[in-house]
């Protein structure tokens, strides 16, 4: 018998700094009206120059211990979610570890892009309900800022800098993970990609030349994939459990873009009223979007219990995954 998986705590983080349309009509040939209509951004939070992935993360690794209400040690496992890692390695999870003080926990990162949350959540719920492992921080954690060309309006407008956390405990029956779908379709691999930096271009005078140490992305592309597959994955991940989209109270998808998550409710046939959409403060933040969504409308006072809750996702690979918690 498998074992349910619950959250037992959640925490957020975002960086101070906050950087608005206004501020980046200043210095890129586009307007506030341009970006909002297109995206439904308004602004976006940006990690202060001393500040790395690991620091965001464990300012919401340390606000999701402290709602979990468990001490450090309790922590066996630690996966971070990211695609902006402090460093190529050692893995951020461990720099995590050790900043958090969690010396029991075994640590490592997923890249699954802006569906990393949704996969971390997956992998730890596998260890937790085989027994492997009983209590699991899974972070989504991302500095954007960081790999964007700020020369380029068509990519450094969407994105922006954060983390969220959750603390996964084997046995919770209380926001209980209930489903899960995940898929990868690698066809996608280069409508958005940072190419340089690994072993098929290592960094060189070249590299840094052509910027090729920066996000790429073919928006349109994208943007036909996105809401079709999460609507999918939304429809199979209920399917395991007998329901459908209109058992669902709220649907928490990844913040990409305000035309996205309104294909992804129209292809669902599901109010956008129910949708969460907080993408106009923070951008697009990737593997730390989901998570961040999740605690906001938990201390909003939106989530009830026993309410079924939808977290969906898309990202570059591509990725995508569905996870329904039952509050």
């Amino acid at each position: 018998m498998h074992q349910a998986v619950g959250i037992i705590g959640s925490g957020y983080y975002v960086p101070e700094r906050i950087v608005s349309n206004i501020d980046l009509e200043n210095m890129l040939d586009t307007t506030d009206e341009w970006i909002w209509s297109r995206t439904g951004i308004r602004e976006r939070r940006i990690a202060a120059n001393n500040q790395v992935t690991s620091d965001l993360a464990v300012a919401a690794g340390q606000k999701a211990l402290l709602d979990s209400g468990i001490e450090a040690g309790e922590i066996d496992l630690v996966i971070v979610a990211t695609m902006t890692p402090d460093m190529p390695f050692p893995a951020t999870a461990c720099i995590i570890q050790k900043k958090l003080g969690l010396s029991k926990a075994v640590a490592f990162d997923l890249s699954a892009a802006c569906s990393g949350f949704i996969y971390g959540v997956s992998v730890a719920q596998q260890y937790l309900q085989n027994g492997t492992y009983r209590t699991a921080l899974v972070i989504g954690a991302e500095e954007m800022s960081r790999i964007l060309d700020w020369k380029d309006r068509n990519t450094c407008v969407l994105f922006g800098d954060g983390a969220g956390a959750v603390v996964l405990q084997a046995g919770a029956k209380e926001r209980e993970i209930i489903s899960v779908h995940l898929g990868t379709d690698g066809s996608g691999c280069d409508l958005l990609k940072m190419t340089a930096g690994g072993s098929l271009l290592p960094a060189s005078h070249e590299t840094i030349d052509q910027r090729l140490h920066f996000l790429q992305m073919n928006g349109k592309e994208i943007y036909k994939y996105a809401a079709k597959a999460m609507a999918e994955s939304t429809i199979i991940a209920l399917n395991k459990i007998g329901l459908s989209p209109r058992d669902i109270d709220i649907l928490i998808p990844h913040q990409a873009n305000i035309r996205i998550l309104e294909g992804l409710a129209e292809r669902l046939k599901y109010p956008l009223s129910n949708v969460y959409v907080n993408i106009s403060k923070y951008g697009n933040t990737s593997a730390a979007s989901i998570p961040i969504a999740l605690v906001e409308a938990e201390e909003a006072g939106m989530l009830k219990r026993d309410d079924i809750v939808l977290l969906t996702g898309f990202g570059a690979g591509f990725t995508w995954g569905t996870c329904v918690i039952k509050w």
